[in-house]
């Protein structure tokens, strides 16, 4: 009788491969958060305005991909960094 391991077993491969695609898809997604929290603060800088600790932890914080577009666009126009939050 041939032994059939459990790491070789048809069920323990799809939850492996399960678990990489899921692992594939919250680093893209944590991916795409960080760059766009980066790209918010760099416009911020980029454009001479000074980004306060609280300001740059507030961004940093946001899990909120729409909430950051939001952020990243009013950036473009802000003339002080509290201007982000303008609506909030």
């Amino acid at each position: 009788m041939a032994i059939q391991y459990f790491w070789r077993h048809p069920l323990a491969e799809q939850v492996r491969e399960e678990g990489r695609e899921q692992g594939l898809q919250q680093g893209l997604e944590q991916g795409r958060l960080q760059k766009q929290q980066e790209m918010t603060l760099n416009v911020m800088e980029w454009r001479g305005i000074p980004v306060p600790d609280a300001v740059r932890e507030r961004v940093l914080a946001c899990t909120d991909l729409d909430q950051l577009e939001v952020w990243a666009q009013r950036a473009l126009h802000a003339t002080d960094a509290a201007q982000l939050f303008a609506d909030e």
